[in-house]
């Protein structure tokens, strides 16, 4: 069941949707728009010959900074990483990342397949914009760029982002995971140990 305008205003005021800082004005019948960031990341393309994801081998990104007031031009086909102004989350219900149909319509793209943020996961969420039209698209920061959508879920779920989340407190590393690369090299280390032995 989705949450209307009523219930998700509700849900602010007992804080069991956070949303930072939350704006009446942005709440739509059945959802809220968020607003674009200030940050973006783009390929460096010259130093990244493939992408590998089973083998961990990523792109090297480049941080790009626009203050408000300023632009950055997504040029066709381009893909760029973006984040949002608002910081939201909750602990009881599911959050679903939605395009809006306006911007769909110039070809503008927000998330692939990320669109899912789980109970628990309090977020600057990460956007993957592709550009799928024929002109470049100007982005502005604080512009309309999404909205969030919260479902009610049918029972407490058994675990929680907080302590189970790949990104928690770190959404704007994409790639590199410190937890994982560091398990796989005590797992190595172990290996080599056994057959040293």
């Amino acid at each position: 069941m989705y949450l209307s305008d009523r219930d998700i205003l509700g849900a602010v005021k007992k804080q069991e949707i956070v949303i930072k800082d939350f704006d009446k004005t942005r709440l739509q019948p059945a959802s809220y728009d968020i607003e674009l960031g200030n940050v973006f990341q783009v390929v460096s393309g010259h130093e990244s010959l493939a992408v590998d994801p089973v083998r961990k081998i990523y792109p090297k990104m480049i941080e790009k900074k626009v203050a408000d007031g300023e632009e950055y031009y997504l040029h066709p086909g381009g893909t760029v990483l973006g984040t949002s102004k608002d910081y939201f989350g909750s602990d009881k219900y599911l959050i679903q990342l939605s395009g809006k149909s306006s911007l769909a319509r110039i070809g503008l793209v927000v998330h692939n397949t990320a669109g899912l943020i789980n109970p628990g996961h309090f977020l600057n969420i990460t956007f993957e914009l592709s550009n799928a039209g024929k002109l470049p698209i100007v982005l502005r920061p604080g512009m309309p760029i999404a909205q969030i959508i919260f479902a009610q879920m049918s029972s407490p779920s058994l675990k929680n982002y907080r302590t189970t989340g790949r990104y928690q407190d770190r959404d704007w590393q994409h790639f590199a995971d410190p937890r994982e690369q560091t398990m796989k090299i005590k797992t190595k280390i172990k290996k080599r140990t056994k057959h040293a032995k």
